[in-house]
């Protein structure tokens, strides 16, 4: 019944509904974020990022279940058959909408551990959930532009650096490791701009996905590329909050890491073009199964 409420209405109940249990959840999640930073004992502390992932997976459910409360949503959800809590993954999705998160968070949660995702250093200053993804140890990254790198070239690569420091911390209990490979959402304005050969798709970037595999390479199980289609259009939160979005197509397929995804980006010329190859070669079948995905039934 709630679903037939104005747009308006429902966005603002919904939004309103998450802010508090959001509160709620970051309550508790700070306590257990203290507990961790006073007792630096190991065992200790992966009991501690337990407690914070269980935090933040009863978070998602929430938002599942207030997203369910106020809008009727058509899914169409294929591929995650076979997933595991207890496994590694690296999970590499396209990106049209901040609403893809918790798309990703709605069809992955308790199926895969909790994902964590590679965020701009200025996002922590974020109300709130600043101080809840530094809790949870989601990796901060600083990008540094062409332009400050050659007034300051010894900042090249610290990035990078910061990348595979974050990702020694996930060795040590399951973790699915988020990438959105194009770096930034799509829209027509960068599709253009980088004369992307691709239909629906901007151009990936492969450095951060070839040091995460690096750094992980010998514990993640599987890649999982997850293909994301709105038939009605890509919308924002607060479209979805309102119930904008009424259908939402998600492809996962799981991939085997090979040794030949293993390798040194940055110093290997050799491994660096096999790995950009593959990349590419990937990107050309979602950007296919992409545009089947929008044409079905259209």
């Amino acid at each position: 019944m709630l679903h037939r409420l104005p747009g308006w209405l429902k966005g603002s109940l919904a939004f309103v509904l998450m802010i508090l249990h959001t509160l709620a959840h970051v309550v508790v999640l700070t306590l257990a974020a203290f507990a961790k930073l006073v007792v630096p004992w190991r065992p200790w502390r992966k009991v501690c990022d337990r407690v914070l992932n269980t935090i933040a997976t009863s978070w998602i459910g929430c938002n599942n279940f207030i997203l369910r409360l106020f809008n009727k949503i058509e899914w169409e959800v294929s591929g995650l058959e076979g997933l595991d809590r207890r496994q590694w993954y690296l999970v590499l999705a396209n990106h049209q909408s901040w609403t893809d998160i918790l798309v990703l968070q709605r069809v992955f949660n308790r199926k895969v551990p909790f994902l964590k995702f590679f965020l701009k250093k200025e996002l922590i200053w974020v109300p709130v959930m600043g101080f809840a993804w530094w809790a949870l140890d989601f990796p901060f990254m600083k990008r540094y532009s062409k332009a400050k790198l050659a007034k300051k070239p010894h900042l090249a690569g610290r990035d990078v650096a910061i990348t595979a420091k974050a990702c020694q911390k996930f060795k040590h209990i399951p973790i699915s490791v988020m990438n959105f490979v194009e770096g930034t959402r799509f829209s027509r304005g960068k599709h253009q701009a980088q004369e992307s050969p691709y239909a629906h798709l901007l151009r990936p970037k492969a450095a951060g996905i070839a040091v995460v595999l690096s750094s992980m390479g010998h514990c993640l199980n599987h890649m999982l590329d997850v293909t994301i289609a709105y038939p009605k259009g890509a919308k924002g939160m607060w479209a979805l909050l309102c119930g904008k979005v009424q259908e939402v197509r998600v492809r996962v397929e799981a991939m085997p890491i090979t040794k030949e995804q293993l390798g040194d980006y940055f110093n290997d010329l050799e491994y660096r073009q096999r790995f950009q190859d593959w990349l590419n070669e990937l990107w050309r079948e979602k950007d296919r199964r992409l545009g089947q995905m929008l044409a079905k039934n259209n």
